[in-house]
């Protein structure tokens, strides 16, 4: 028994030491992980904790502004106000709404995206009641803040267009970021009320305009509500961009084109390639994007049948008419196919084959030399000096001019137009191409197509002899009180002068000798008289029994199926500096052709420009070979 008594209290004690150990060890395994987290890990877990207290917040910095060649602003930014809303505070929020309803107005839309806004985020988030308040809607609010619970007022920045249309399609506008704008790594696109360039140099340049974000730290509660702000830095505001265009003239040749139902005009600097002004009416307020459009304005903006969306200077393609034959005659003139004393009959039609093609004067013009068919613009003339010359020597000159392809304008949207070649509608459509088409292109129709800023630019190339390409941008950022006077070193075109010469005084005559197309057009200043070319581009084609019953009169066709009236010019004559080409769709108003129509409108705006340049002086050195004589 007692033997008994001693094995069992050996076991006891054994058990009990076992115990105690496994104890100790537990409790040192305990205390080592203890002092591992609260010592070894110590400033780790402060870390944490503080990043966990503390949030980073980006803050949107104020967008760059868009100026013109003389600092008056296109695109800033104006300080908002919008009403913001609480849920958390705002108790009964039915009774909420329909307060705030009694003191600014708040639409049934209104009311349902608040309410879907509330259930998509945190309580404590502030939801937008009403953006882009008045002062007069903010104060109203602001007096009533005790009756109206979790309401408050909030204090932003929006997009301003102080010329609204007149430069929309140029400057462009911004818009909120979707979905497929958020494949950049650009941590500013994930803020809910950030915009970014949708057209224009707001999209071209948009990374040079938004700038660098600024940072806040502000220190918020285990539920994320922010308790308070414990630093903040502000961000790099965006780069401004200096245009070339001059504002008031934009106005005026805006306002110009307004006047008839859709017409595009582009002006040029020749010397510089500066963009002076470029209209496209009708067109639409830049400001209602950056607000936000309603279902119904967009509606309407894309269901207008005169594209107010599409900028028509760089977008529209044009058969160019009669404003291409000087092309065709330069083609002609360098390949030696005619010279300035070759005649060509014109007795109203040109045959070719079985085949009959007409000149636009039904009994004809008689016998001809390049000067005087550039003034009476005889078809005729261009027939028969395309067939000599060919398509593909013709596409060559024109693209030496800048048609054809994009002239790469700082602008997104730019078309290329076409210049076809024999070996382009081979590949294109499997057929081989027919004298008939050179024919037909010689007079600016057939395939070819250009934009009004091509047509422009080919202007600035015929008056100066060198590559001007245009630029919208001044990419040294530089604003200029005297317009920019100093000439660009352009390459050479390598056209012999006496043949730029030729066509240069062929486009005078056009304008200020009797008999010309657009002498009615003329300029009565000599000192700032302007020489050009009309075209009337064919919408549709005219059959030959429409021809031989007589065209009915242009207000009697249906307006989109009568002509384009076109018009190229250039000024002053004695040393051409600025340029212009017009582009008034299906004739306008008055279905006229492009003297009638377009010349006015190239010659009203040509006066305006020189009449704001602030040189008012020929130079001593003519730029190229291109001068002419004023008589």
């Amino acid at each position: 028994m007692a033997n008994n008594d001693k094995t069992r209290s050996k076991l006891l004690t054994r058990r009990a030491a076992l115990l105690g150990g496994g104890q100790l060890l537990l409790l040192g395994t305990l205390a080592g992980r203890l002092y591992y987290l609260q010592v070894i890990q110590a400033d780790r877990y402060a870390m944490q904790a503080d990043e966990n207290r503390i949030n980073i917040r980006l803050l949107a910095p104020p967008r760059g502004r868009i100026v013109d060649r003389f600092g008056v602003p296109l695109a800033e930014n104006r300080p908002t106000y919008r009403a913001v809303l609480v849920a958390e505070q705002a108790g009964d929020l039915q009774s909420t709404l329909d307060a705030v309803a009694t003191l600014v107005p708040l639409s049934d839309n209104d009311r349902r995206r608040v309410l879907r806004d509330i259930r998509n985020k945190l309580s404590f988030v502030p939801v937008a009641l009403r953006e882009n308040l008045s002062w007069e809607e903010m104060a109203r609010i602001e007096v009533n803040t005790l009756e109206l619970p979790g309401v408050s007022i909030e204090r932003a920045l929006i997009r301003s267009y102080p010329f609204g249309e007149t430069s929309a399609h140029l400057v462009g506008y911004v818009a909120a970021v979707s979905e497929k704008d958020l494949s950049g790594d650009d941590p500013l696109l994930e803020l809910p009320d950030f915009r970014i360039g949708k057209s224009g140099v707001e999209k071209s340049y948009d990374l040079n305009l938004r700038g660098t974000a600024g940072t806040s730290q502000v220190e918020v509660n285990a539920f994320g509500r922010v308790v308070r702000e414990l630093a903040r830095e502000d961000g790099m505001p965006g780069q401004e961009m200096v245009l070339t265009l001059d504002m008031a003239l934009q106005a005026y040749a805006a306002k110009r084109c307004a006047a008839e139902q859709s017409a595009a005009a582009v002006v040029l600097d020749s010397w510089t390639g500066d963009v002076l002004a470029m209209a496209s009416m009708p067109a639409y307020d830049p400001s209602a994007f950056a607000a936000g459009l309603t279902g119904a304005q967009w509606k309407a903006l894309i269901e207008n049948p005169l594209n107010p969306l599409t900028d028509k200077a760089i977008s529209g393609s044009y058969p160019p008419g009669s404003t291409f034959k000087p092309i065709v005659a330069l083609a002609a003139l360098d390949a030696g196919v005619i010279t300035p004393d070759t005649h060509i009959f014109c007795p109203g039609h040109y045959e070719l084959g079985d085949a009959k093609f007409h000149c636009w004067k039904h009994d004809g013009h008689g016998s001809m030399v390049l000067r005087d068919g550039l003034k009476h613009s005889c078809d005729v003339f261009f027939f028969e000096t395309a067939r000599r010359t060919g398509i593909d020597r013709i596409a060559a000159m024109a693209k030496r001019f800048g048609l054809g392809a994009p002239i790469g304008i700082d602008i997104p949207g730019e078309r290329s137009g076409l210049i076809p070649t024999t070996g382009w509608k081979k590949a294109t459509t499997g057929i081989a191409w027919q004298q008939g088409e050179t024919l037909s292109a010689g007079i600016g129709q057939s395939y070819v197509l250009t934009t009004p800023l091509q047509l422009a630019t080919m202007v600035a190339r015929l008056a100066t002899g060198h590559e001007i390409v245009p630029r919208l941008v001044r990419e040294d950022g530089v604003m200029t009180q005297d317009g920019g006077t100093d000439r660009i070193e352009a390459p050479s075109l390598n056209i012999a002068a006496k043949d730029l010469k030729l066509v240069l005084e062929g486009m005078y005559a056009v304008v200020n000798e009797q008999g010309g197309t657009a002498y009615a057009a003329r300029v009565m200043d000599p000192a700032m008289a302007m020489g050009g070319k009309s075209g009337s581009a064919q919408v549709r084609h005219i059959t030959e029994a429409e021809r031989d019953r007589g065209l009915p009169k242009a207000l009697q066709v249906p307006w989109k199926d009568r002509d384009h009236a076109l018009f190229i010019a250039f000024a002053p004559v004695t040393n051409p500096r600025y340029v212009c080409a017009c582009v008034v769709e299906h004739g306008g108003a008055s279905g006229g052709g492009g003297s009638a129509v377009a010349a006015p409108i190239c010659r009203d705006i040509l006066l305006e420009a020189q009449k704001r340049d602030p040189v008012h002086r020929v130079p001593d050195q003519p730029y190229g070979s291109a001068t002419l004589a004023s008589g």
